[in-house]
């Protein structure tokens, strides 16, 4: 299976199973397009007949190009078939061990943001805060089934889980009392809406955190339209300079600037600009996810407009990366190269199996976008996994199991996608959330592209690209 497309002047070849990317020229984006539906002297007569008026392009060259596309084919580069199929369902087959959690310090908030999924940090249930007890217990789960992962990863998520700040220092101090004799390493993230951050949250974070996630939309405008206190007042004037302190402190270590895009601001890339402008390099744009008839939700007239702006988007990170000026952004992070291992490919983010969140409560759903969903409460952290039902789930969910999936391009690179998603666009983890798909797919066109630009052609001078 192969994907082509032109972006901006780039030829671009994507051969699914191989993962091989090839940077083509016209004439050979032409041929491998043909290569398989027709023969050899039918490819000469069309080829040679589209370029006439161009002198280059002769019988001899159209039929030596035809001869290296057949030997990327025989190589395994081009058109190549699918190995993996059937061992995806092997993969997770009797899974239990564990390597991430994701701890709801907080199901309460300090702001009151309309499109928030989690209900303003109730999750459509009572407002809580984690005891330390719970969170403790949690860790112990965590280290006691965990099997031979070393790296154990802890998200400190709400709600505002700076609301519960001193269990979240409790248990992080805990947590390194006891990694060395439990043969472990704790890497912990803290997702945060900036209210509460002060000096003493930025040091300790900047110590002890992996990574810090700080929610910003964007522009003033954009941003205080929705994430707004108790009281309706916009949060960006006190958020943004801790942010920009906070940044600023965290040295080399990792962090993301992340925003939310809505039906009211597909125009996305000014609130990129915008975070760049404060001198933000490592961001993040989420599409909001939302009912239907929510007035933010995205409509099908946006689709267009979105696709434009990350297509902008990836000329923009360029132009900036050629001024030795780069950012990143998220969800262009691609490695060509290595990537993700099959595994990870094949299998999907790990939620219910690898992966669990836990409420204030101690109780266990597959992730935290499944909280409050009763239907998939798992468990708690002092009996382990008790509804064997949901994991087994989880564990058969991966790229077989969407059959709508089978002739995408793009399922090595999504693994399936969200099952969250799927779920709450189509009633089944096993579903699609067809408009999650096209964002994605057109994302994975401009993280190809922007990367192949800035690896053959720093100084963005070829825009017709080279050989197959």
């Amino acid at each position: 299976m192969i994907h082509s497309y032109i972006q901006n002047g780039y030829h671009i070849v994507l051969d699914t199973y191989s993962g091989s990317v090839h940077l083509v020229d016209p004439v050979a984006y032409d041929i491998i397009g043909r290569y398989e539906a027709q023969d050899s002297d039918t490819i000469v007569r069309e080829i040679t007949k589209i370029y006439a008026d161009d002198p280059t392009v002769t019988e001899e060259d159209v039929r030596a190009c035809i001869e290296d596309v057949a030997a990327l084919k025989a190589q395994g580069k081009l058109f190549s078939q699918d190995e993996f199929a059937g061992l995806e369902t092997r993969l997770k087959s009797g899974k239990t061990d564990i390597k991430a959690l994701c701890l709801h310090l907080a199901h309460t908030c300090n702001l009151n943001c309309s499109y928030c999924f989690a209900s303003q940090g109730k999750y459509h249930g009572e407002r809580a805060l984690m005891s330390f007890e719970v969170g403790k217990q949690a860790l112990d789960f965590l280290v006691a089934h965990s099997g031979s992962h070393v790296n154990l990863e802890v998200d400190f998520f709400g709600g505002e889980p700076l609301m519960d700040w001193q269990v979240l220092k409790d248990l992080v101090a805990y947590a390194r009392s006891i990694e060395k004799d439990a043969g472990k390493h704790f890497r912990f993230t803290l997702t945060t809406n900036g209210v509460l951050v002060d000096d003493e949250v930025i040091e300790f974070a900047n110590r002890e955190m992996n990574n810090v996630v700080m929610s910003l939309d964007g522009r003033r405008e954009v941003h205080d339209r929705f994430r707004v206190d108790l009281a309706g007042n916009g949060s960006y004037d006190r958020i943004v300079p801790k942010f920009q302190e906070f940044a600023r402190r965290r040295g080399g270590r990792d962090y993301y600037i992340r925003g939310t895009y809505t039906h009211h601001n597909t125009d996305f890339l000014n609130d990129i600009r915008h975070m760049a402008d404060l001198g933000f390099t490592k961001l993040s744009m989420e599409p909001v996810v939302c009912d239907p008839a929510d007035p933010c939700a995205l409509t099908e007239d946006d689709m267009p407009v979105l696709k434009a702006q990350y297509e902008q988007l990836a000329d923009w990170m360029l132009a900036r990366r050629l001024e030795g000026r780069p950012i990143t952004f998220y969800h262009y992070m691609i490695d060509l190269s290595h990537g993700p291992c099959i595994y990870k490919r094949l299998s999907g983010c790990g939620s219910g199996v690898e992966y669990m969140a836990v409420t204030p409560w101690g109780d266990l759903y597959p992730c935290h976008q499944f909280v409050g969903e009763e239907q998939f409460k798992m468990g708690n952290v002092w009996d382990g996994v008790t509804n064997e039902a949901v994991r087994e789930d989880f564990r058969s969910c991966n790229i077989a199991a969407h059959p709508e999936c089978a002739d995408c391009w793009a399922k090595l690179y999504c693994s399936g996608g969200c099952a969250a998603n799927a779920y709450h666009a189509s009633g089944s983890i096993r579903g699609i959330y067809e408009y999650g798909c096209e964002l994605f797919k057109k994302r994975m066109e401009c993280a190809i592209y922007l990367q192949l630009a800035e690896k053959y052609l720093p100084d963005g001078s070829d825009r017709e690209g080279g050989q197959a």
